[in-house]
């Protein structure tokens, strides 16, 4: 069998080439480290969080306390370089110091970004604070930009202007500034490039394209992208997608394939509506796809997952992409353990313990005598090959009457019922 095995081995490795196969790391398709295909990406992306500020906007959730305290630990844990926080509008401003103090006190080089500030006090607010950054909005209207309150402007300009002055302020305050553009897919070319080129003017470090509705796609957003590069050269650009249509991360690595340095995405996708893109699903895509290194510590994001999870009481789907609980089950078939014991990057394209995640192989009516052997191995159980094939049908049956998975102890109870029968 052993021969066999390494036939086989031999057999799947003329199709994998250094870098896109990593043993015990990843096995991907070769085209996507090949840049005739992918066009030109960068050595290295920025991954901006903004779990704080999108848990505010989910229905029904208020992290408080030591949860969202742990919560937020384990985010700077992970090495994100850059964490937006909720805004300090209303909030108690001891408790604001003390949630940058905790950030800090774990990474003291994270960037930390207070966002949507609009006026000038709301700069100095966030300088006072202890904050590194802010995120000056920029309404994606003219006089319809009156909507969200204050004063109605008269026109696009006076939009723009306004913003500037908070941009310039806040620059010359000590602050590093991103010029937040929201609501981009209702920019014009001309509203884009003029908008873009009067916040480089004002002195922004970044210029970030907001698609709240998501309604920009990959190919959209790189053009975006192209357009902002081109109106403000020297500039960094970032994006903030959404991810209405299941494509956020999709519209990142477009987005940065056309120019941009920075993605903000959230853990689990959380926000308002249909959410952003998944801080985990993104980090993977970058680094195990394209080799674009994003310096997180990949092997936290499957807790820090479960711990948004249980701050703000929304599970990520079972099968949520790297993360959920069986995004590397492929159920209970022979045929996955057999794959397994030969290669263990065939179907999961990535090493679950790469991102701190594991391999199930549940007991199903599926299963056979491989998947049932693993299983004993897994408890510890020793019992002749022989009297696998009884335990196999015995277990059948009480998954059919109970219709439900077993539990750990009643796979013992059966399979003491076989031997001693």
């Amino acid at each position: 069998m052993d021969d066999r095995i390494e036939r086989f081995r031999a057999d799947i490795g003329r199709a994998r080439t250094p870098g896109a196969y990593v043993p015990g790391r990843w096995s991907v398709a070769s085209a996507n480290r090949d840049a005739a295909v992918t066009g030109a990406l960068p050595e290295h992306v920025r991954l901006r969080d903004t779990s704080m500020r999108a848990i505010e906007s989910m229905p029904g959730v208020a992290g408080a306390g030591e949860a969202k305290a742990e919560f937020l630990r384990s985010l700077a844990r992970s090495g994100v370089p850059e964490i937006v926080t909720a805004g300090p509008g209303g909030r108690d401003p001891d408790a604001v110091r003390a949630e940058l103090a905790l950030i800090k006190a774990e990474r003291p080089d994270c960037v930390v970004s207070c966002p949507f500030v609009s006026t000038a006090e709301g700069a100095d607010l966030a300088r006072d604070l202890g904050y590194d950054a802010v995120q000056v909005a920029v309404p994606g209207f003219g006089p319809a930009s009156g909507m969200f309150g204050g004063p109605v402007p008269a026109s696009r300009d006076e939009v723009v202007a306004r913003a500037a002055a908070v941009v310039g302020h806040a620059r010359a305050r000590g602050l590093r500034v991103a010029a937040a553009l929201t609501l981009v897919s209702y920019l014009t070319d001309e509203d884009l490039a003029g908008t873009a080129a009067e916040m480089a003017r004002a002195g922004a470090d970044e210029i970030v394209l907001f698609d709240g509705p998501g309604a920009v796609g990959p190919e959209a957003f790189a053009r975006l992208v192209e357009a902002t590069v081109s109106a403000a050269p020297g500039v960094e650009v970032g994006i903030h997608p959404h991810n209405t249509f299941g494509l956020g991360v999709a519209c990142a690595v477009a987005a940065v394939r056309a120019g941009a340095v920075a993605v903000e995405s959230s853990v689990n996708g959380y926000c308002g509506g249909p959410g952003n893109a998944d801080l985990a699903a993104t980090a993977a895509a970058f680094e195990a796809l394209y080799g674009v290194r994003t310096g997180l510590r990949l092997d936290a994001l499957t807790g820090l997952a479960r711990a948004g999870a249980e701050l703000t009481g929304h599970p990520a789907a079972a099968n949520q992409p790297i993360t959920g609980r069986d995004a590397f089950s492929w159920g209970g078939g022979d045929w996955v353990v057999a794959e397994r014991d030969v290669d263990p990057l065939i179907h999961n394209s990535v090493e679950p313990a790469l991102f701190g995640n594991e391999r199930r192989i549940p007991l199903t009516t599926q299963s056979g005598p491989l998947v049932m052997a693993d299983i004993l191995r897994r408890l510890g159980i020793s019992v002749d090959p022989a009297s696998i094939p009884a335990i196999v049908d015995v277990c059948h049956a009480e998954l059919t009457r109970l219709e439900r998975p077993l539990t750990d102890e009643e796979i013992r109870a059966l399979v003491d019922s076989v031997l001693a029968s």
